[in-house]
C-alpha cells in the first residue's frame, strides 16, 4: 500500500511539467491567504449591486474558512511533505500542512459562487486547486481533502447563518 508521500511522488512524475507547475504556482499566488477569493467577492459586490449580499457571503466564507484552517493547522501541527523525492514548487508561509488553507478557502468560495450563479461549473475549480497543491509538493492528499470538507461546511454555515441577517446589513440572498 502506498503512503501519502508515494502518492505525491507518483502524481508529480505524471503531472509536474513546466506548464502545469506554472499554472499551479499561479493558483497558489491567487489563493494565498484567500486574497484572490476576497478580491473576487469585492469586485462582484461592486459590479452586481442587486446581489451584493451574496458576494459578501462569498467573502465571508473564504475569510472564515481560511481563518479556521489556520487555527486547525496550529492545533494539529502536521509538517508539510518532506520526502526528498518530492519536488517543492512554491514557497509557503508556514511549515504546517493540515488542512490545506488553499483547498479550504477555494472550496468555500466556489461553493458560494455556484450558489450565486446557480450553476455547478465553479465547483470544477475545487479539484483543480486540490491537485495543484499536491503537484507543488506542499500538501498531502488528506490535507487537501480535509480542507475541501472544511471549506464546504463553512460555506453552508455562512449561507444559512448570514441569510437575512438584519444586524449585519446583508439581506437574504
Amino acid at each position: 500500500m502506498k503512503n501519502e508521500s508515494d502518492i505525491l511522488v507518483s502524481l508529480q512524475d505524471r503531472l509536474a511539467t513546466p506548464g502545469i507547475f506554472r499554472i499551479a504556482r499561479g493558483l497558489s499566488h491567487f489563493g494565498e491567504h484567500s486574497l484572490g477569493w476576497l478580491g473576487l467577492g469585492f469586485i462582484g459586490a461592486l459590479v452586481d449591486k442587486n446581489h451584493r449580499g451574496r458576494w459578501f457571503k462569498l467573502m465571508a466564507a473564504a475569510f472564515v474558512s481560511h481563518a479556521l484552517s489556520v487555527v486547525v493547522k496550529r492545533i494539529v501541527r502536521r509538517k508539510r511533505p518532506h520526502d526528498p523525492r518530492i519536488q517543492v514548487g512554491v514557497g509557503t508561509p508556514s511549515e504546517l500542512s493540515f488542512p490545506s488553507s488553499h483547498a479550504t478557502s477555494t472550496t468555500a468560495a466556489l461553493v458560494t459562487l455556484a450558489k450565486i450563479t446557480r450553476n455547478p461549473l465553479p465547483l470544477l475549480g475545487v479539484p483543480v486547486m486540490m491537485l495543484s497543491r499536491m503537484v507543488l509538493g506542499v500538501h498531502y492528499p488528506t490535507d487537501v481533502l480535509a480542507g475541501a470538507i472544511v471549506g464546504a461546511v463553512t460555506a453552508q454555515v455562512i449561507d444559512r447563518k448570514v441569510a437575512g441577517c438584519g444586524q449585519c446589513g446583508v439581506r437574504g440572498a
